[in-house]
């Protein structure tokens, strides 16, 4: 059994067990999560749209965290203008424990 999910703007394939980098979530290591934006789930068949209202996918939060650096470095020639900006994406793991279909 899987569920598609939508949080932060990205959609995720899910099945218990797994472990998913999401964007920030409000909470510590160890409180629950729900996702309630259920795009699809299937178990024997497929089923989207008005058939998956009221399909809720639960976690638990796992960690918080920031990925690796990313450098942004803007330059234009012949003005002596150049700037180096870095970023480091927040994001989240959460544990799926069920798909409640």
């Amino acid at each position: 059994m899987y569920a598609i999910i939508a949080t932060g703007g990205k959609q995720y394939k899910v099945s218990e067990g797994d472990v998913i980098s999401v964007e920030k979530l409000e909470g510590e290591a160890g409180s629950a999560v729900t996702f309630d934006r259920v795009i699809a789930v299937s178990d024997e068949t497929l089923k989207v749209g008005g058939d998956v209202a009221g399909v809720t996918v639960s976690g638990t939060v796992v960690e918080q965290g920031r990925g690796r650096k990313i450098i942004v470095y803007k330059y234009k020639s012949k003005t002596g203008y150049h700037k180096k900006n870095g970023h480091r994406q927040a994001y989240t793991k959460v544990k799926i424990d069920k798909i409640n279909a």
